[in-house]
């Protein structure tokens, strides 16, 4: 290669480097704030039923009988 294109690869490498570091910056800080993220007021509504349902989708709570199940694989319940 010839003297002009090292140098334009080298300045374009400068730039990459100088970008990738601005970018870590910008998006990994020392400081977190998870005040806002602990001020839940909602309530959860939880369905009841009467038996345990056939079909579930996981993940899903439910309430039967005063007890807490979640769907932990297709169609199946897990008392918590």
């Amino acid at each position: 290669m010839d003297k002009t294109t090292e140098e334009q690869l080298q300045i374009l490498k400068d730039q990459l480097d100088s970008l990738t570091q601005e970018v870590y910056r910008n998006n990994f800080n020392s400081h977190q704030d998870f005040t806002k993220a602990s001020n839940f007021t909602t309530k959860l509504k939880i369905p009841h039923y009467d038996l345990l349902p056939i079909v579930g989708e996981v993940g899903e709570i439910i309430e039967v009988g005063g007890a807490l199940y979640i769907c932990s694989s297709a169609n199946k319940f897990t008392l918590v």
